[in-house]
């Protein structure tokens, strides 16, 4: 099984030989660790006290408080959560690993500070975590690590867009479910989240789907192999449910190839119903009422 690693610090230098310290250049280094590194990462690779005060006068770099340095090209939101002795936290994390997230999600900054540290000055717009994590963090990162993140988005965004969140945060970092399930959730949200992931969904649009479907009781499986290709879900033995997603679907030669699918399967005896992101995510009854329509007519059963 392949090893999950939950915590990111930021990426250690090369350390330099000794004698060519000083003339590497201490932007490269730092745009090397993501754009914002701990003051000590640089010390660490050799570089000395003196050079890194040179870099920072001469604009090669900035400081960021006491032990942060960054470069121009920092992320903001990394820049942020060091200015206030933070770290991206639940919704923010998401964002920053690439994590898919329901477009009406708010992303207004969520920061993990240490229990019991007075609240940050200068960021009354950003929603605080104290709790102690999950998972033990290095000094060194900006950014919570993924069990703490997705405990904290269990509990803050409503289940279905949680469990949209999880869905793709499983499939993007390779979590083992089996190794997600065992974790010590301490909320009953995550622990209700971490028992319905399923690592199937290869898009948020299909995690919508197929949750608001067995909210009706009905059994949908993902990511079938019908006559050489798999299929978004399957009902029962004959209906198939496809999805366009924006980033799925995007070229005509993909159109093409699902439409002739399409047209295999309807030849080999399957009802095939095609929606949109659109209908998905802004049109959601149309969507209900097709698929509850179908299986009133019997069109997921063999005949």
């Amino acid at each position: 099984m392949k090893q999950v690693v939950h915590d990111r610090p930021q990426r250690s230098p090369q350390r330099c030989a000794v004698g060519e310290a000083d003339t590497v250049g201490i932007g490269e280094l730092v745009a090397a660790g993501g754009g914002i590194v701990h003051r000590q990462v640089v010390l660490d690779a050799g570089i000395r006290p003196a050079a890194l005060r040179a870099a920072i006068a001469a604009g090669e770099v900035r400081r960021v408080r006491r032990y942060w340095v960054a470069t121009s090209a920092a992320p903001q939101a990394l820049v942020q959560a060091a200015e206030v002795s933070a770290r991206l936290a639940c919704v923010s994390a998401a964002k920053h690993r690439g994590w898919w997230m329901p477009p009406a999600t708010t992303l207004r900054p969520h920061l993990h500070v240490r229990a019991h540290a007075h609240q940050p000055r200068g960021d009354d717009a950003a929603v605080m975590h104290w709790d102690a994590p999950l998972v033990p963090s290095h000094p060194h990162t900006l950014v919570e690590s993924v069990p703490d993140a997705l405990a904290h988005i269990a509990g803050c965004l409503p289940y279905e867009d949680a469990l949209v969140v999880w869905e793709s945060a499983v499939r993007l970092e390779r979590l083992p479910l089996p190794v997600l399930r065992r974790y010590r959730w301490r909320t009953p949200d995550a622990r209700r989240v971490a028992a319905d992931v399923t690592g199937l969904s290869d898009s948020g649009i299909e995690t919508l789907f197929a949750s608001r479907i067995r909210a009706f009781g009905v059994t949908v499986r993902q990511q079938v192999l019908l006559l050489g290709h798999r299929v978004d879900g399957l009902i029962g033995n004959r209906l198939v449910t496809q999805l366009d997603g924006y980033a799925f679907h995007s070229s005509a030669a993909d159109r093409g190839r699902d439409l002739h699918h399409d047209r295999e399967l309807t030849a080999h005896g399957y009802t095939v119903l095609r929606f949109t992101y659109a209908e998905v995510v802004h049109q959601w009854p149309r969507v209900e009422t097709a698929i509850l329509r179908a299986i009133a007519q019997g069109l997921h059963l063999s005949r």
